[in-house]
């Protein structure tokens, strides 16, 4: 297992510079709002695309070849990626003089690691109680010095100034949380229908298949009235749906409706329609609040927030369902993303 978790470290350090450096590239081919919008609604159905038929991929994966499988697949499609970016892809201009910033990075991944752990650990409580309380005073000491230094540093990896831009810092905490809803629903609900309903990995990956298809339609939609309705009007427009589907999803669990599956994955899909809105709308907003200068930087820190509310909301939705009944855990989570929704809400109307 320790090899596996160092391998996937590394794979995930290849995943965000890819991630980071194509939006970057986006911003200086498309300089113009209405060009923009339209390129990040593909960028981003893309990735919901791919993020979310995950557990599909992964099932028939597993199905046919076992579960080694969902790691080989990787090798075709690094060197698909690796071609195409050699092809096609352009260049953003270089700054040689900017360090790697050392300090910085140690400290926000000390500090990110310390949060994520002591948040999975908070479900198991008792003996290890200790651990969550030591890791939440690493996480908060270790974000301190981060600050610390990122303030003191000539040239930052993460330059405070940017979250002096009110589209920036909204935009880019909107997404924080946009991940932390989307992942941890997808996390929680997967292990509700495994466990609980009996599915296998293949049927799982299936149930979630409206849900992918809604989010990269929506991500495609978002980029075509982008430029007619506004950032704001399509961010709000997302959240109201994405908060619609989180409590329909709570009342059809307390009502106990029955086929209960079906009905929770149409919620499940409104809520997925509305998050491709939003994250659309965030993204190219956060993009025009910077200059073609600061994409990278600004593409690489949304990037981070985003992740960083993926892990987040993983560990801490499934901290609740292992702290509490399954449908119980289950109802909670519904609870707690609708009201991260309206929080969403409120910081896309900010950001416009």
């Amino acid at each position: 297992i320790g090899e596996l978790i160092a391998a996937r470290a590394v794979q995930g350090a290849g995943a965000a510079a890819l991630g980071a450096s194509s939006l970057a590239l986006i911003n200086h081919t498309y300089p113009d709002a209405a060009g923009r919008a339209r390129a990040v609604s593909v960028w981003t159905a893309g990735g919901a695309a791919t993020l979310a038929a995950g557990p599909l991929i992964g099932g028939l994966l597993i199905a046919a070849a076992g579960w080694r499988s969902i790691f080989f697949i990787n090798l075709p499609l690094g060197a698909l990626g690796w071609w195409l970016t050699r092809r096609y892809a352009g260049t953003t201009p270089a700054n040689p003089g900017r360090g790697t910033d050392l300090p910085g990075q140690v400290t926000a991944i000390i500090a990110l690691t310390a949060l994520a752990g002591a948040t999975i650990e908070a479900g198991s409580a008792g003996s290890r109680l200790p651990l969550v309380y030591g890791g939440y005073a690493l996480a908060a000491v270790a974000g301190a010095v981060f600050i610390a230094i990122e303030h003191a540093q000539e040239h930052p990896m993460l330059p405070l100034s940017l979250f002096r831009i009110r589209a920036f810092s909204t935009a880019a905490s909107a997404g924080l949380l946009v991940n932390l809803v989307f992942f941890g629903l997808i996390f929680a609900f997967s292990l509700f229908l495994q466990r609980q309903q009996g599915l296998s990995p293949l049927a799982t990956g299936l149930a979630f298949l409206p849900v992918t298809v809604l989010i990269v339609v929506s991500n495609l939609v978002a980029g075509r009235i982008l430029p007619a309705r506004g950032t704001r009007a399509v961010a709000w427009e997302g959240s109201l749906l994405m908060g619609v589907g989180c409590l329909a999803m709570l009342g059809l669990l307390a009502a106990h409706v029955n086929p209960l599956v079906p009905a929770l994955i149409a919620g499940l899909s409104l809520t997925g329609f509305g998050i491709g809105l939003v994250v659309t709308a965030i993204t190219s907003a956060l993009l025009g609040s910077v200059a073609p200068a600061q994409s990278g930087i600004a593409s690489g820190t949304f990037t981070a927030f985003r992740q960083t509310g993926s892990v987040l909301g993983v560990a801490l939705f499934g901290t609740l369902l292992a702290g509490l009944r399954p449908s119980t855990g289950l109802e909670v989570t519904f609870a707690i993303g609708a009201g991260l929704v309206a929080v969403v809400a409120a910081l896309g109307h900010a950001a416009a």
